[in-house]
């Protein structure tokens, strides 16, 4: 686990973390081959993962800091909300997978959250689509005001 004691900023400097267009927060990728590709992603009060969908399945592991209020959208019309972190005690999940399809988004509860992801098959840009929150609001009602919390306008 990382030290609670760092700053965003420290963690940006250390792991050489690069600020992610659309979706929000800062990255690096740390692996890619032909089978799965991973990175370590940082969310802060500001920078949280904005909604979106991926074609490939993704899987969330929480590496340290607050933990992280996900929020996802199967196509089924289901709504899930689990907490990624530590604390099993209080029903946080180490690890949270997502399934290809599913609109997904995600804040930290506390001064930054640092998780990776790793996705199979690979992630590549073209399998990325950033979610618009009247539409998923409209599909979603019950999800509308944290969709709006988790989308750019």
């Amino acid at each position: 686990m990382v030290s609670d004691d760092l700053s965003a900023a420290e963690i940006v400097e250390l792991l050489d973390l690069a600020p992610l267009p659309a979706e929000g927060g800062w990255y690096r990728r740390t692996h890619l081959d032909g089978h799965s590709a991973a990175i370590l992603y940082l969310m802060t009060p500001t920078a949280f993962s904005a909604m979106h969908g991926l074609t490939v399945t993704e899987l969330w592991h929480h590496h340290g800091g607050a933990p992280a209020t996900m929020l996802l959208l199967g196509s089924d019309g289901r709504i899930e909300e689990p907490v990624l972190g530590p604390d099993l005690r209080a029903g946080h999940q180490p690890q949270v997978v997502v399934p290809a399809g599913v609109h997904q988004g995600a804040s930290t509860s506390g001064r930054w959250t640092l998780v990776g992801t790793t996705t199979s098959p690979p992630y590549d840009d073209s399998c990325f689509s950033l979610s618009a929150a009247p539409a998923l609001a409209a599909s979603w009602p019950r999800a509308a005001t944290r969709i709006r919390e988790l989308t750019r306008p």
